[in-house]
């Protein structure tokens, strides 16, 4: 298992995102963190800034640096899997680089679901909820899965919708982590956004477009927050505080 952490300097919300701190480190640091507790072969930051990758070596860590002209992170992380060379089967986890309180188990969790399911495209996430404010939320992204554990549809609106009125709807709530072969990531980033894809703004709708399975690790664990906005910064910190 490879783990792969884009970073992006940029980001419009967040300026300088990588480098703010989390109790006391930068927020790529403790993602990075997260990414070597997983029992990682290789952990790499892929990023497009020499701050950020001076950072990340000054701590020891690995960089490969990248364009400035992707659209995505998974875009990043084909660039990186073809400067690594990495074989088509060689197993890649996308760690997003805002996301300092992943659980290091998840982490391993999607990696080694993908391994004992060759058939599936790609292997992700989902935590069980409950509340109608998180249902109805559109930056909580949910799944409904069929029996087998693969995704049906993932979407920002609220699914299942219960045709019964209920008080607390339960529903899977997706969690952006994603484990996928260097082959897979290839062909992904050919194929190019799909209209299910914009409409939603869910990348990992592309592949269900594409007829290509995706499993889902239900888990238990709590991801903690990404980090997007300095709203995001503060919470992630109290949770840190609070370790």
């Amino acid at each position: 298992m490879h783990v792969i952490i884009p970073a992006r300097y940029g980001a419009t919300r967040l300026p300088g995102k990588p480098l703010r701190e989390i109790a006391g480190r930068p927020l790529i640091l403790r993602v990075h963190e997260r990414a070597c507790a997983s029992g990682a072969e290789r952990v790499i930051v892929a990023t497009d800034d020499a701050r950020v990758a001076r950072v990340v070596e000054e701590a020891g860590g690995e960089v490969v640096m990248t364009a400035s002209t992707h659209a995505s992170g998974t875009d990043r992380i084909a660039e990186t899997a073809e400067r690594m060379g990495l074989k088509d089967d060689a197993i890649i986890v996308n760690l997003q680089g805002d996301e300092p309180c992943m659980p290091p188990d998840l982490v391993a969790a999607v990696a080694h679901a993908l391994e004992a399911r060759p058939d599936w495209g790609m292997a992700t996430a989902a935590r069980r909820m409950a509340g109608a404010e998180a249902f109805r939320n559109p930056h909580q992204v949910k799944v409904v899965c069929d029996a087998d554990g693969r995704a049906l549809y993932f979407s920002r609106a609220p699914i299942p919708w219960p045709r019964d009125p209920v008080a607390t709807p339960d529903f899977l709530g997706h969690i952006g982590l994603y484990a996928y072969t260097a082959g897979f990531v290839r062909a992904f980033t050919a194929w190019g956004p799909c209209a299910l894809e914009r409409r939603e703004g869910l990348e990992q709708l592309r592949a269900l477009d594409h007829g290509a399975p995706i499993g889902v690790v239900v888990t238990d664990a709590d991801p903690g927050p990404g980090v997007d906005t300095e709203e995001d910064l503060d919470y992630a910190n109290r949770v840190w505080r609070s370790l």
